[in-house]
């Protein structure tokens, strides 16, 4: 399929490795000029190379933290008339209620919901005088079914999820779309932590703890990043002009429920 997007320019946040990368790669399959961010400078120069040899599209790389000012600034000043939108920041560490601080709730709401308001303030106004623009927000399953030891993550996350809905509804006649993507457990470096932190509790090997993980998922496997980086171009496309303020589970029948 065409996505119609050939040419596009898009800003890629955390795109160096796992779905980040997932979605950039897709874009990039796509014909969509990326400018991307992460915190490591090395990694996202070795994306970067392998981005532009494979698919013969301009990458630009900004290494920076993304849940502070100064790297929203340089990114959105070196994405200047993006297109498209892919916000995207590692979770906050699992844990317990009871061990939580104000800090700890800081961090996470810097990170996962008021980094990517930022940068939707950033692009939107732009988008909207050109009449197109596409955002896609990862957040999580945890969003429909909250985990218990990702309180952090469930309450950031929950908070952008509210924020987009009211958000797209008011920028989709300007031809704007803004949708969220809910990642069940992939094959990426946070489902490794995750499995760390489960054998470590339990006292098992991290392969057990995959394997007991990967029984709870209806399809019997992680997802990979390169499906997620295909919804993802997708809600990109050409072809998603009619989908806003959605709330889209890749998580195998993780979440179980109705609608």
């Amino acid at each position: 399929m065409d996505l119609g997007i050939t040419g596009k320019r898009a800003i890629v946040c955390a795109a160096s490795k796992g779905l980040g990368r997932g979605c950039a790669e897709a874009l990039a399959a796509a014909g969509v000029d990326l400018v991307i961010n992460a915190r490591t400078q090395e990694t996202l120069e070795t994306t970067a190379e392998e981005l532009r040899t494979t698919h013969g599209v301009s990458v630009t790389v900004v290494a920076g933290d993304i849940a502070t000012e100064a790297g929203q600034e340089a990114l959105l000043k070196a994405g200047e008339g993006a297109d498209i939108l892919v916000n995207n920041a590692g979770g906050p560490p699992p844990g317990m209620w009871s061990e939580w601080t104000r800090d700890d709730f800081i961090k996470a709401l810097d990170a996962n919901m008021l980094a990517p308001i930022a940068m939707m303030k950033g692009v939107l106004p732009g988008m909207i005088d050109r009449g197109w623009g596409r955002v896609v927000n990862i957040t999580s399953q945890s969003v429909k079914a909250p985990i218990p030891v990702l309180g952090l993550s469930n309450s950031a996350r929950a908070g952008l999820t509210g924020y987009v809905a009211g958000t797209s509804r008011q920028v989709a006649q300007h031809g704007v779309n803004i949708n969220n993507l809910l990642p069940g457990i992939h094959a990426t470096d946070r489902a490794i932590a995750l499995d760390g932190g489960v054998s470590k509790q339990q006292g098992i090997s991290v392969e057990q703890a995959k394997a007991q993980r990967e029984a709870t998922i209806p399809a019997r496997r992680y997802g990979t990043a390169a499906e997620f980086g295909a919804m993802c171009a997708f809600l990109c496309s050409q072809h998603a002009g009619f989908i806003v303020g959605q709330n889209i589970l890749l998580d195998g029948g993780g979440v179980n429920s109705t609608l």
